[in-house]
């Protein structure tokens, strides 16, 4: 039972630092990366679809992202779909080829983004913190059960205190390299 509890607990919290770095690669660095256009949706014969799903996202260079659609009438329609995600990108159309640029960071944008980084892992953080919260309540519903002794809880509360310090410590850790990533010039 004991187990079971600490298990699902750092299952979550496992879930939650994964999130955490797939939120991180969604905000821009000075490089270009794909990831950057996962999240941007094109208007696809009436439905939203993701514009990995409709054309081929590459790295042109190390400042350029190229998307070719795979139909020729969709590239107005995907550029238009980056131009509005408001993700101050502004392609352009060389044929049936889309060129994404990426504008230098100036270091105004690079403090905002740190800032939305910093909020991103404080909201991990909270995260991991209601899981404990949530293993400590299921650990108490047990002794009440009379399922566990209390010692047998205590030592469990410390085993899951021990995971939600190392879960906060990678959240951290995480915090201080996209920071740094962000930081560089």
């Amino acid at each position: 039972m004991i187990a079971d509890v600490k298990k699902t607990a750092e299952q979550k919290m496992s879930k939650s630092l994964e999130t955490l770095k797939a939120d991180f690669g969604k905000v821009r660095t000075g490089r270009a990366h794909t990831g950057i256009l996962d999240h941007v949706m094109v208007d696809y014969y009436g439905s939203p679809m993701p514009v990995n799903q409709v054309a081929n996202i590459s790295l042109l260079d190390a400042r350029t992202i190229t998307v070719q659609p795979w139909e020729k009438n969709m590239v107005a329609p995907v550029e238009k779909a980056i131009r509005d995600a408001d993700l101050g990108l502004n392609p352009a159309t060389n044929g049936d080829v889309i060129r994404v640029p990426m504008p230098m960071l100036t270091e105004e944008r690079r403090r905002d983004l740190t800032k939305v980084v910093r909020g991103e892992a404080e909201t991990a953080k909270v995260a991991i913190r209601n899981v404990r919260r949530d293993a400590n309540e299921q650990l108490k519903k047990l002794v009440k059960d009379k399922s566990i002794s209390e010692d047998d809880e205590r030592r469990a509360q410390d085993d899951v205190q021990k995971l939600t310090d190392r879960f906060v410590a990678e959240v951290d850790k995480a915090l201080q390299a996209k920071e740094a990533d962000l930081m560089a010039v």
